[in-house]
Parts: C-alpha cells; sequence; structure tokens
C-alpha cells in the first residue's frame, strides 16, 4: 500500500477524534436540558409534538417504566414495518410494481430495522417499493438508532443521580449535578428520565440536523435522490437474456436513495438502499462521498464517551473510554491492512507477481472496488464491525482469511468497539463495570465506579448483557452447521461455509447486518433464525442497562478515597481493553480456529 493509502487513514482517524469534542459537548447539553441553539429554533415544535402525543417530558420514569415504553414503542414500529411489506404490491410510490414480501422476509426486515441491526435478506432495488423504504426503513432507521441513545442516557443518569453532589473532578472538588433535566435529582428512589422526551429530543436535536447537512453533501456528489420511475438506458451494444432473446436497454435502479443513506450511516444502520451498498456508484461514487460516509459512521459513536464524561462531571472518564475503543480498533485496523495488502496465499503459491516476493503487489483486490482499493476498503470494513452499522463498499466474503477474521471477530466482542450509536457506549459501560470489580477483587475493596457502589446486582446485570449475545451467535451456528436447512445456504463448503454461517450469526447477534455473501440467506430458515437472533440480544442487552441505571440511581454518591481505583488513567485502559479481549477470545477463539484460522492454514500448506 502507498503512502497515500496510510495518509487517507490517519487523516480520517484524526478527523474522527477532533469531532469527538465538539459534537459530544452539544449532545450533553441537549440530555442535560441546557441551551444549545437549536433548541430556540426548534423548541415550538417539540414541544406541539408533547401536545400532540399526550407527553409529559418532565415526568421522570423509573427503570421498568422506562424499558417497558422502549419495548412497547419498538414493537410498534416492527408490527408497522411488517403491514407495510405485506401491503407493498397495493400501496403507491411502487416505481417498478414489485410484489408484496413473503412473511418469513418481512418478519426479518422488521426485526431487523426496528432493532438497529438492518440486516438485510433482500434486493433492495428489486424488492421493496420508494414507499417502504421511506416510511418504513427510513423511519426506523431513526428511531431505532434514537432509542439506543435514550437508553445511554438513562444510563449515565443512573451513576449521576441521587447524589448530593455531582461526581466532581477525582480532584476533591465538588461539581453540582450535570442533569438540569432530571426532577428527582437528588432525591430517593429517583428514576432514570423520561423515554419519550429522550427519544424526541435524539431524533430532533441530533438525528435529523446531522442527516440533513450529510444528505446535501452526498447529493453534491451525485448520490441519487429522487421519486422518478426507474430509468431506462439504451444499451451501445444489444446482448442476449437467458432465453436468447435480444436485450437493448437496461433498467437503472433510482430513488430516494441520499436521505436514507445519511441516516443509516449517522445511526449506525447499515442496509443499503441498494443490494450492493454503499459499493454502489449510485450510493457512494466519490472519493468524498467515500469519506463522508465512513467518518459518518463513526461520528456519533465516536463522540458520546464525551457526552458521558461532560454528564457524569469528569471529561477524562469519556476520554479513557474512548482511548480504550480506539487502541482496539487501530490494532486490528493494521491486522485488516496487512492481510489483504499482502494478497492471497493461494494466489501466491502459484508463482503471481515473483517480482513481489510471491505477493499480489495491489494486494487482494477481489470483491473491492478500484475506486477504494485496499486503504479505503479495509478501513470501511473495520469501521463499520467496530460500530454496529454492516454497510460495506466491498465484499468482506472475498477478504483473505485473517483480513475477513478482523471484522468477524470486532462484532463478537460485542459491537463495543465505538459500537452503535448508544448501544455500543452502554455496552462498553457493563465491560467497564466488571472491570472495575476485577480491579476490586485483586486489591480486596469494594468496587466503584464514579463514586457508585458495584454490587451483586449490577454484576449479574452486566454478566447478562455481555454473556447473551455470544451465546445466541454460538447456539444459532450451532443449529445452522447440523441442519440441512442451514448448510444448504452456504456457497462454500469446509473452513470457509463455516465461517459464512459464523459471521451471519455474528452479524445478527451483534446487531450489525454486514454478511459474507455467500450465504443465501432469504429463505424461512434463516429469516426465522436470524431474525429471533435479533430481537433477543438487541433487548438483553438494552434492558440489563437499563436496570443497571435504576440500580445506581437509587445509591447515595460516596466520595473517591486513597483505596479507590482511579478510571482515567492509562491503567485502567489497558485493564478495560484487556476486558474485552479476554471476553471476545474466550467466547469464540474454538470457533474462530474452525473458521477463519484453519482456512488460512490450508492456504498456507505447499
Amino acid at each position: 500500500m502507498s503512502a497515500n493509502g496510510y495518509l487517507q487513514i490517519a487523516f480520517y482517524l484524526v478527523v474522527l477524534t477532533a469531532l469527538a469534542k465538539p459534537l459530544g459537548a452539544y449532545m450533553a447539553r441537549v440530555y442535560e436540558g441546557k441551551p444549545f441553539g437549536l433548541d430556540r429554533l426548534l423548541g415550538g415544535f417539540e414541544r406541539l409534538i408533547y401536545r400532540v402525543c399526550g407527553i409529559r417530558p418532565d415526568e421522570d420514569m423509573g427503570w421498568k417504566t422506562y424499558a417497558a415504553a422502549m419495548l412497547v414503542f419498538n414493537l410498534v414500529g416492527f408490527l408497522f414495518v411488517y403491514v407495510l411489506h405485506r401491503l407493498q404490491g397495493m400501496l403507491p410510490w411502487n416505481p417498478e410494481h414489485l410484489a408484496s414480501t413473503t412473511a418469513h422476509l418481512a418478519f426479518n426486515t422488521s426485526v431487523s430495522f426496528a432493532t438497529n441491526t438492518n440486516w438485510q435478506s433482500y434486493v433492495g432495488e428489486t424488492t421493496l417499493s420508494y414507499l417502504t423504504q421511506m416510511l418504513g426503513l427510513t423511519v426506523q432507521n431513526f428511531v431505532s438508532a434514537a432509542t439506543g441513545m435514550a437508553v445511554l442516557a438513562a444510563m449515565i443518569r443512573g451513576f449521576v443521580r441521587n447524589s448530593p453532589v455531582g461526581i466532581g473532578s477525582q480532584r476533591g472538588e465538588p461539581k453540582a449535578n450535570a442533569d438540569a433535566t432530571a426532577p428527582a435529582t437528588g432525591l430517593a428512589g429517583a428514576g432514570v428520565g423520561n423515554f419519550w422526551s429522550d427519544l424526541t429530543r435524539t431524533t430532533l436535536y441530533i438525528l435529523l440536523p446531522l442527516s440533513l447537512v450529510l444528505s446535501l453533501v452526498l447529493v453534491s456528489q451525485g448520490v441519487v435522490q429522487t421519486l422518478k420511475p426507474y430509468a431506462k438506458a439504451t444499451l451501445v451494444e444489444a446482448t442476449r437474456d437467458a432465453d436468447g432473446n435480444a436485450v437493448t436497454e437496461q433498467t437503472l435502479a433510482v430513488g430516494p436513495a441520499a436521505s436514507q443513506i445519511a441516516i443509516k450511516q449517522l445511526g449506525t444502520n447499515g442496509g443499503g438502499f441498494f443490494n450492493v451498498n454503499s459499493a454502489h456508484p449510485f450510493e457512494n461514487g466519490t472519493p468524498i462521498a467515500n469519506f463522508f460516509e465512513m467518518l459518518s459512521i463513526l461520528l456519533i459513536a465516536g463522540a458520546l464517551p464525551y457526552t458521558f464524561g461532560k454528564m457524569v462531571g469528569d471529561t477524562r472518564q469519556g476520554w479513557a473510554i474512548l482511548a480504550a475503543m480506539a487502541v482496539i480498533m487501530v490494532v486490528l485496523l493494521g491486522v485488516c491492512v496487512w492481510a489483504e495488502q499482502g494478497g492471497s496465499p493461494a494466489l501466491a503459491k502459484l508463482g503471481l507477481d515473483q517480482h513481489a516476493s510471491a505477493l499480489q503487489s495491489g494486494g487482494n483486490m477481489e470483491g473491492k472496488e478500484v475506486r477504494f482499493g485496499v486503504a479505503n476498503s479495509t478501513l470501511w470494513a473495520t469501521t463499520t464491525t467496530a460500530a454496529s452499522n454492516g454497510s460495506v463498499n466491498s465484499m468482506h466474503d472475498s477478504y483473505t482469511p485473517l483480513g475477513g477474521l478482523v471484522p468477524m471477530w470486532l462484532m463478537q466482542l460485542g459491537e463495543v468497539i465505538y459500537g452503535g450509536v448508544g448501544s455500543g457506549l452502554y455496552g462498553m459501560l457493563l465491560f467497564v463495570i466488571v472491570a472495575v470489580f476485577i480491579a476490586g477483587l485483586m486489591v480486596g475493596r469494594t468496587p466503584e465506579y464514579l463514586g457508585k457502589k458495584i454490587d451483586a446486582h449490577e454484576m449479574k446485570m452486566a454478566s447478562l448483557g455481555i454473556l447473551v449475545p455470544p451465546f445466541i451467535v454460538k447456539i444459532g451456528a450451532a443449529i445452522a452447521v447440523v441442519a440441512a436447512a442451514g448448510l444448504a445456504g452456504r456457497a462454500n463448503p469446509e473452513a470457509h461455509g463455516f465461517s459464512e454461517i459464523l459471521y451471519a450469526f455474528s452479524s445478527a447477534g451483534n446487531n450489525n447486518g454486514s454478511a459474507f455473501a455467500g450465504i443465501s440467506a432469504n429463505t424461512p430458515f434463516y429469516n426465522t433464525m436470524l431474525g429471533l437472533a435479533m430481537l433477543f440480544a438487541r433487548y438483553w442487552v438494552a434492558v440489563p442497562a437499563l436496570a443497571i441505571a435504576g440500580s445506581l440511581a437509587k445509591k447515595k454518591y460516596t466520595p473517591p478515597g486513597a483505596g479507590t481505583l482511579p478510571t482515567h488513567t492509562p491503567l485502567f485502559v489497558v485493564l478495560l481493553v484487556g476486558t474485552v479481549i479476554l471476553v471476545g477470545a474466550l467466547a469464540f477463539f474454538p470457533a474462530l480456529a474452525l473458521g477463519p484460522i484453519v482456512e488460512h492454514l490450508q492456504m498456507e500448506m505447499p
């Protein structure tokens, strides 16, 4: 890879980190109810929404009420999208008169977009109408992302509420509680906020403005945005179809793509208006569009740790968590770049490119767009699986075994290395609680984090949130590799076929949405199994996180003492990184050994 490729990767990481503070500070003010500018412009509209919907934004909810509201809202969204899919053939804005989708595909897609997974078992431009794409999928892209951010806001309030003083700066300087919107702050039995208010404010003040700006940028770069019917292009040279008939024109699928692509990236939703996703020139046609789409994938998730630090009164806590995320991502990105730049060992054995030390001089370009190359392809693959995004600009199924292992393992770590908007950080906070608990065991002291004691209840809930997704992934993959319907979907035998199945359940069980595209997933078996995996994985992490928030909100703040573990130091960053990696390694290393690792060894054998 040229120096230019490395410079592009470095520039991306620098810009991403530089934007964390201003955006993070802005989002903190949104959730704290402090003035932030847009509230003057859109405050009237926010109040109108509350009046129309009968919402009392100052009503403080306990964690159970908050969780119930979240689950009911997501259930309604699921049912709405399901009905829309089933009736699509009879509804307007259907340029090619596409048929309604089957029951199992409608179930899978509705679950996928309600849970912020956006797994696609369909070809977007030949399966879904404009109405289904806009009213169903695009709306869910907003509200499913807002749901994750709302749960995070509630969890943060669990740390800052019910304390006579704020968290402070760990220098003995008490701070006033940062949560100005909490009517019950500092009171016994305080709740965790109002779900409807958090959902509304997240959508109105964060996701919509950012999506509007990104949509305009993408349209300026040629990304299509139209309600006109599909275009027809006359071929320069006629061809023949499978039946031998002459073909003189080609149908070019278009539609309202830019608006959906903007929120799919910003909300770490993934999915794609077109089948090949952001490898399609109508979705991602220029280097500028490619950069802004990649940047938007981690933009909000990368800024939320700073939001966390601001809301708990100590920004160093947020920087420490962000540092742990960045360290793991950069190391794994380096592995992916090295594996793909080295090329395929199988081709090297054939004696190709002997002048380049028996490696392909351009790296492994199978499944990659020449306009993006190895640098931007591997950066996107790592970014999209570090977040719970799943959009792609290259085909992960065509990566080398070790190159494909990186995005797979990033998902298996729990989608906490940046992770989804909101969900990534509250998932990482579960690991933080475990890391603090381990440190407490080592020094023989009751563990505490940000002035709140970590008891058995918090550890049980954190363990549930961390262990349920790996359990779902491995159980689902195990069923698929012994069921005839599961084996029938793989396109490759032996180790790579197993990797396709393992990747699919890792993606569904960790709410990512990307795939090793060799697997045929649009079958009753996979649509049902993967749909169930998405359902369980999303809410068996979110609900325990809310339970922890409710428990912490009832506890009194304990000032740090001489024996308190500092959780903003490089030492704690190392402890947190080790906790995340060890859990991922212990949970999935045997499965990875049967898939990408053994495949690599087979390709290296003479």
